[in-house]
């Protein structure tokens, strides 16, 4: 079938837009966190898989950080194990860590990497525990009830926090000309497993790679002010006075705090974007409007 004119017009400015993004970006890293809707949808995973593959054939370096909580639950409850969450956080015993490596560790990062090697990628799949990538170590959480004298220790077991990085590993694939596909698994100093939330180890990544920006996609539209609609090019000053005022607040809350604490730390630019949007990557990084939110560091 022929395009007619205005639809051939309407391409070429597509393409024409995305140049000056593709020449300013070439060479860059982008740390991108995936998962929410884009992870389960088949037409959204596929167009994310040519998303990435696009990115890298064009000069920009993508690293995929991926959760799976979903998945995760979907297979405790088909073994008859119950899951518990405190504060949105999966209370992790021994026998849920073994779970959570199996399904984060296998069947999601590779299933993942194969979708990108379909599109022509050429992906590895990596978990924290690899080349000694993610440190982590006891993530310790309190209680601060009224009937409490004093803040009561919460115990979630196996979930853990970043201590620190090492990108030898991511390094020396990107300079080889892979994609890195990371799981949020890290490894305490006795070789013990951690579940960390994949929001955070995509953030630390990005501080410790400084990459050009860190990508947050979710279920959600991005960050909405009191009349729903979509803000972006906040600095750290807009987005704590956002935090205090309130307009910021549950599950938001922490994904922005990632955001803010990556730019403060050196990533140019945080993007929280609605990966239930088809192509939702390409259109934050070529086009001049975007589909989300975007941080930048300093205060003005």
């Amino acid at each position: 079938m022929s395009l007619t004119t205005q639809d051939s017009s309407y391409r070429a400015q597509i393409l024409t837009e995305a140049l000056p993004y593709i020449q300013r970006f070439s060479g860059k890293t982008l740390v991108i966190k995936y998962g929410g809707n884009a992870m389960v949808d088949e037409e959204l995973k596929n167009n994310f898989a040519r998303d990435i593959v696009l990115l890298k054939a064009v000069g920009i370096n993508p690293v995929v950080v991926h959760g799976g909580g979903p998945q995760i639950g979907s297979l405790l409850e088909r073994i008859g194990k119950e899951s518990h969450f405190i504060d949105g956080m999966r209370v992790t015993d021994s026998e849920t860590m073994d779970v959570v490596e199996m399904v984060l560790g296998g069947q999601v990062n590779k299933s993942i990497v194969s979708l990108i090697n379909t599109h022509g990628g050429r992906a590895v799949g990596l978990t924290g525990k690899d080349g000694g990538l993610i440190c982590a170590e006891k993530l310790q959480v309190s209680s601060d009830a009224p009937e409490n004298n004093v803040p009561e220790l919460i115990d979630l077991g196996h979930v853990g926090k970043v201590k620190s990085i090492d990108t030898s590993v991511i390094d020396m694939l990107i300079q080889s000309d892979f994609i890195p596909v990371i799981a949020p698994i890290g490894v305490g100093v006795n070789g013990e497993s951690y579940n960390i939330n994949a929001d955070l180890v995509a953030g630390k990544i990005a501080e410790v790679l400084q990459a050009e920006k860190l990508i947050l996609l979710t279920n959600t539209a991005g960050l909405l002010d009191a009349n729903e609609q979509l803000l972006t090019g906040l600095n750290a000053k807009q987005v704590n006075e956002l935090i205090d005022d309130g307009v910021i607040y549950g599950g938001m809350l922490p994904k922005i705090k990632c955001a803010l604490e990556s730019v403060q730390a050196g990533v140019t630019t945080a993007h929280i974007i609605d990966g239930r949007v088809q192509h939702a990557l390409l259109l934050e990084m070529f086009t001049d409007e975007g589909v989300g939110t975007l941080i930048r560091g300093g205060w003005q």
